[in-house]
């Protein structure tokens, strides 16, 4: 049974977060009608190897250096930009990042001709599924909000061209633009789940103090609204938990939910990425006309520094309002203890 709140998300973003077949839009068409518009955006996983090799290639070849927080390297070239981070995740952008990739990047890095052959190397990424992922789990300020997009393979050529990838490596500015594009595209299915805050910190004390069940349960409600209009044959989810969680909520139904981490490199499930995160950019602006001020993502020092001048400001009954009261830096914020976490049960079922 689904709480009746749920209905009350569903009125604020009614063009871009909850439409029907009938209200989508179609992608805007090449004016020109001519060749196909190069890809400006990659990313790829490389391994340390191949990183270390990139690095001694794009020096030879005496290209400009820059400086990128997290980044093993990072050059600029002839039109594009090339990091390369410490977690191995490359970004090409600029208008020379297709030329890159089929003439240094592939030929001379990773030996794998991949631009241009996706449907060949992951057809599965142009079947018909639904691909599902959160946003906002690691933050301090806002609720948590997860997003189901429903696509096929029309959908997912047309985003790829778009450089549609995991939210985690875009800009603010370009998810909101993204999601607009998604939430357009002709016959797309677009849902998501989210609660206030008030209402976040209370689901949350119901759920055990467990976050891992209160995401479940919000992936499932955003799952099953989403297979209502219509049910691929399976979907994928952005694994945040060994145990099956997720899955209990469509176990009734003749629907295959698989998982696995980095499932943001299938197009559906970073379309699904970006719908979440812009739903939650777009509550954080919520957060901080209430509050008044700027407030920051994460949970780290300035998160703290911000909490602590809410807490002064409006007290501690209004810090709900704002933050996720699980986080030991709300409790710090307020120069208190942090209580034990529970324990998880392995066991638990819904």
């Amino acid at each position: 049974m689904w709480f009746d709140f749920f209905h009350a998300w569903q009125l604020r973003f009614p063009n871009l977060f909850f439409m029907d077949n009938s209200m989508m839009a179609s992608l805007a068409t090449n004016k020109d009608g001519g060749e196909a518009k190069k890809k400006s955006m990659y990313n790829l996983k490389l391994s340390s190897i191949q990183v270390d090799k990139l690095g001694e290639v794009l020096r030879t070849r005496g290209w400009s250096t820059r400086k990128v927080q997290y980044a093993t390297h990072a050059f600029e070239g002839d039109s594009v930009k090339v990091t390369a981070y410490e977690s191995g995740k490359l970004v090409v952008q600029g208008k020379g990042t297709e030329d890159f990739v089929t003439n240094i990047l592939e030929p001379e890095i990773t030996g794998e001709f991949i631009m241009g052959y996706e449907e060949v190397n992951h057809p599965e990424w142009f079947e018909p599924h639904a691909g599902l992922d959160e946003s906002g789990k690691g933050d301090l300020f806002g609720p948590v909000v997860c997003a189901c997009v429903i696509a096929d393979g029309e959908m997912v050529s047309a985003w790829m061209k778009l450089g549609i990838r995991d939210s985690k490596t875009i800009t603010d500015g370009a998810i909101m633009k993204m999601a607009k594009s998604i939430a357009s595209t002709r016959g797309v299915v677009v849902k998501t789940a989210f609660t206030g805050m008030e209402k976040y910190n209370e689901l949350y004390l119901k759920f055990g103090e467990n976050l891992n069940k209160l995401l479940a349960w919000l992936h499932g409600k955003a799952l099953n609204d989403a297979l209502e209009l219509r049910k691929p044959k399976w979907g994928l989810l952005d694994q945040f938990s060994k145990q099956p969680l997720v899955q209990k909520y469509v176990e009734d139904l003749d629907f295959e939910l698989q998982m696995r981490t980095k499932a943001e490199e299938d197009p559906v499930v970073a379309a699904a990425s970006i719908i979440a995160r812009a739903t939650w950019l777009q509550q954080m602006q919520k957060l901080e006309d209430l509050a008044g001020c700027k407030i920051p993502k994460g949970s780290g020092s300035q998160a703290k520094e911000v909490a602590a001048k809410l807490f002064t400001k409006f007290g501690e009954s209004k810090m709900q309002d704002f933050c996720k009261m699980h986080f030991k830096t709300a409790y710090e914020a307020m120069g208190k203890k942090p209580p034990m976490k529970k324990v998880w049960n392995p066991k638990w079922k819904k």
